[in-house]
């Protein structure tokens, strides 16, 4: 394992990020802890679950009601496909 102090890493984050995703071990100090840096999986509804507290059957019955509405406004003609440049316009940027 590869260990740094925070200045370390601080100075060639992005080095030490990149050797972490190809799986290297690397370690910051922190007083007397070592915290380790890794490439982690996220999938949406563990996200959803950790960052929300929604349960992956919470999740399913939204999605379900999102698209009943979007086909509802679909059929009603209320979508208006735009372009890039219409929908910055749109949101102001």
């Amino acid at each position: 394992m590869t260990t740094l102090t925070i200045t370390d890493a601080k100075k060639n984050l992005t080095r030490w990020l990149k050797a972490a995703a190809r799986g290297e071990e690397i370690g910051i100090m922190t007083g007397a802890d070592v915290i380790a840096l890794r490439k982690v999986e996220v999938e949406a509804t563990d996200y959803t679950w950790r960052e929300y507290g929604v349960t992956p059957a919470e999740l399913e019955r939204f999605d379900k009601v999102m698209e009943a509405r979007y086909q509802r406004q679909k059929k009603a003609g209320k979508l208006k496909p735009m372009t890039p440049a219409e929908l910055k316009v749109k949101l102001g940027l």
